[in-house]
């Protein structure tokens, strides 16, 4: 084997010169030396070439028993040039996930408020059809829960949807969010049965009202100057279309005066429990609970104040197609437990300023399909101070997010 050893010369005017003639395979094979010598020098430089806490020094060749001890070096350049070729294509893939996932998104809220506004429309038109022939609205409230709470049922034992473990302290904070939600629907529905949707939505408009007196009652926080500028074509607005309102009524204003401080007094209570992480629920069981919850909550006064109405022998009595009356109120009960689950939804995915807005597009969008369905008697006064009053809603929400000098 020594005969077919490889040696160098003094004379050898450039020691690299005779190494590179031979074949890398051959002399890797023949010295196990070298091969490990190899393994070891790409783990000590590491998957880019470069030595690891190592300086690059010029290849030497020499002659131990004939054999060559390290094996040939790449240069540095070429290992340069090899690194960026890999490396180039990786920044290229992140930010194309990012966009993919961000498009994503968008698209989900983008579908969450078309659910949100469709649902609503529905509720409204099937809520008012029920309540225009079958005036009990805490037994219609009462019914609407009951629907929710079957649909909750029916999730948890299929398991659609985690049945949660709650504590008695969970439930102690979930309470009063319980009661708000009970009481802001009610009123809802009192004033749907004796008013015009629209003006029921008009009056609404003024939950930015309440919500910043409540704010400076309860939280200490008193609003700029450009919130309360906003204020006034609310407040003026909704006056202005009360007073040519051909459906108005008292019950029917104060109804949707109430509902408005009990909603907001909800909005508010809901975001703060759910933001809470030690003890917190997610949007779904949060809202699943609280239906429940209200169910019981309204199921006596239903009784007391109403009595048992809901049952055939007394619709077929009133002289009331028993399965028109049944069918709408089931769809307004499905559509009330929807529209109400992706608010939910959509509170949690985005800030309180950009649910305002989006309320407030609602908002037209149930009053325009509610005169045009129900071909409510609109006058060119009342429909000037629906404008103003919505317009005053997106204002508010707009000169929401200008946040006080500090001084």
């Amino acid at each position: 084997m020594q005969s077919s050893a490889f040696s160098l010369s003094t004379a050898t005017a450039n020691p690299l010169a005779g190494a590179r003639k031979l074949p890398r395979p051959s002399l890797l094979s023949r010295n196990p030396r070298s091969a490990a010598s190899l393994s070891l020098s790409s783990a000590v430089h590491g998957a880019s070439g470069f030595p690891l806490g190592l300086r690059s020094t010029p290849f030497r060749a020499a002659a131990t028993s004939g054999w060559i001890s390290t094996p040939p070096a790449v240069p540095d350049r070429d290992r340069e040039e090899a690194f960026r070729v890999r490396a180039a294509p990786v920044p290229d893939a992140v930010p194309a996930d990012d966009k993919s996932g961000e498009l994503m998104q968008t698209l989900q809220l983008g579908a969450l408020f078309g659910l949100w506004y469709l649902f609503n429309i529905y509720f409204n038109i099937y809520n008012k059809q029920v309540l225009k022939v079958f005036p009990f609205p805490v037994t219609i409230t009462t019914a609407q829960f009951a629907i929710g709470t079957v649909l909750v049922m029916f999730m948890w034992t299929f398991n659609l949807y985690k049945r949660p473990k709650i504590s008695s302290s969970q439930l102690v904070a979930i309470l009063p969010l319980a009661i708000v939600h009970t009481l802001g629907n009610l009123f809802t529905n009192m004033s749907l049965g004796k008013v015009a949707v629209s003006f029921t939505h008009t009056i609404k408009a003024m939950e930015p009202f309440f919500s910043v007196v409540l704010s400076a009652m309860f939280l200490g926080e008193f609003p700029t100057i450009w919130v309360v500028l906003s204020l006034l074509p609310i407040v003026g607005g909704v006056g202005l279309a009360s007073l040519t309102e051909a459906s108005f009524n008292w019950a029917g204003f104060w109804s949707a005066m109430a509902s408005n401080v009990t909603n907001q007094s909800r909005n508010v209570l809901s975001k703060k429990f759910m933001v809470k992480k030690e003890e917190s629920l997610d949007n779904i069981t949060l809202f699943s609970i609280i239906t429940i919850m209200s169910l019981f909550l309204l199921t006596p006064a239903a009784l007391f104040m109403e009595g048992v109405k809901f049952t055939p022998s007394y619709l077929q009595s009133a002289s009331l197609n028993l399965k028109e009356v049944y069918v709408r109120a089931l769809l307004a009960g499905l559509c009330f437990h929807a529209y109400q689950q992706v608010s939910y939804m959509i509170l949690q995915r985005v800030s309180p300023v950009t649910h305002s807005v989006g309320n407030c597009v609602k908002r037209v969008v149930v009053i325009v399909t509610s005169v045009l369905f129900f071909k409510s008697p609109v006058s060119p006064i009342n429909s000037l101070g629906t404008g103003v009053a919505l317009a005053g809603v997106f204002l508010y929400s707009r000169v929401k997010r200008i946040k006080p000098k500090k001084a």
